[in-house]
């Protein structure tokens, strides 16, 4: 439910910009990676591969906030070394896969896993 909420929710952003355009009102879309706040803690996700590399929250904050500044659609933001591309190559790849490769980063126990 937590990923297609994000779904949801960006994909609704987006609606909301262009019948917002003309109007002076601009919507941006923060679509934050796991960050370092006490989320993880509290949905036992911890010791997954996708919290492992957590980033601060303030650095995600600035850059929505810059990027809102600068009327961007959508802000992606917090995502470590490899992640960053690979988000980008995310459409290119087959539905399924990408599935399970998120579903494998956020399992209990997978950043002890190689």
């Amino acid at each position: 439910m937590y990923y297609a909420t994000k779904a949801y929710v960006t994909s609704w952003s987006n609606a909301l910009w262009r019948e917002l355009q003309g109007t002076g009102v601009t919507v941006t879309a923060l679509m934050p990676g796991a960050m370092q706040t006490g989320f993880a803690g509290a949905g036992g996700l911890s010791d997954t591969k996708l919290f492992s590399n957590a980033v601060d929250p303030a650095k995600v904050a600035k850059d929505g906030y810059d990027g809102m500044l600068k009327g961007k659609l959508n802000v992606t933001s917090g995502l470590p070394g490899w992640q960053a591309p690979m988000m980008k190559l995310a459409p290119l790849f087959p539905k399924k896969t990408m599935l399970s490769f998120v579903y494998a980063q956020q399992s209990v126990g997978s950043a002890k896993r190689k």
